[in-house]
């Protein structure tokens, strides 16, 4: 499951070639997911396409750093960032590697505009922009992402490993991070209870 960045070839730094495929909506793990690093997750997809995929745990844990200590180290200074922004793991690839998700009222060149309610900026000029005032309105901070190569996130959905819902504001922006799996589930009706080894799209 886990891809690294291809340097010859960062989905997010391309949107020409990111591709409409499934980014802007979610991953949602069925209880059949055989990684057990990935159970009852809830992943963001940043980028889908015929050169693979990208996406942002939204439901991870917690991370011991708050963003003020994330903001320090990347060397930005006079911010006026909230606190109360989460700091969460995005994946397993990468984990040094921070991603700002956030609503798409405020960015910049190295900002990626995902859909109508997302944009990833990721690099630390881009980040330093954005901090310049307050921060985008709402906005997660996650350490490291989830990466798939050419083809392979689709053969996991077909091998009923996610299904795949709609992205909802409030569940990816929520700090409360513990109850977005059955939140997920609940924006296309389905009780996780009733879930089997079934089709993965919804």
């Amino acid at each position: 499951m886990l891809r690294p960045f291809n340097p010859n070839y960062d989905c997010m730094n391309d949107p020409e070639r990111k591709g409409s495929g499934l980014s802007g909506q979610l991953l949602v793990a069925m209880p059949s997911m055989p990684d057990e690093r990935f159970s009852r997750s809830v992943i963001f997809l940043c980028a889908h396409s015929d050169e693979g995929a990208m996406g942002l745990t939204i439901n991870g844990p917690r991370s011991p750093m708050t963003i003020s200590d994330i903001i320090l180290q990347l060397g930005i200074s006079g911010h006026r960032i909230r606190s109360d922004v989460p700091v969460l793991a995005g994946g397993p690839v990468e984990i040094s590697r921070g991603f700002l998700l956030h609503t798409p009222e405020l960015v910049n060149s190295s900002s990626l505009l995902i859909s109508e309610d997302c944009a990833l900026t990721t690099t630390v000029e881009g980040l330093k922009s954005l901090f310049e005032g307050n921060g985008p309105r709402r906005c997660i901070f996650a350490l490291g992402y989830t990466g798939w190569a050419p083809g392979q996130l689709d053969a996991e959905i077909q091998a009923n490993g996610w299904l795949v819902t709609p992205a909802n504001e409030e569940i990816i922006f929520d700090g409360e991070v513990s109850s977005k799996w059955h939140r997920a589930l609940g924006l296309i009706g389905v009780d996780p209870s009733l879930l089997s080894s079934t089709a993965g799209h919804a």
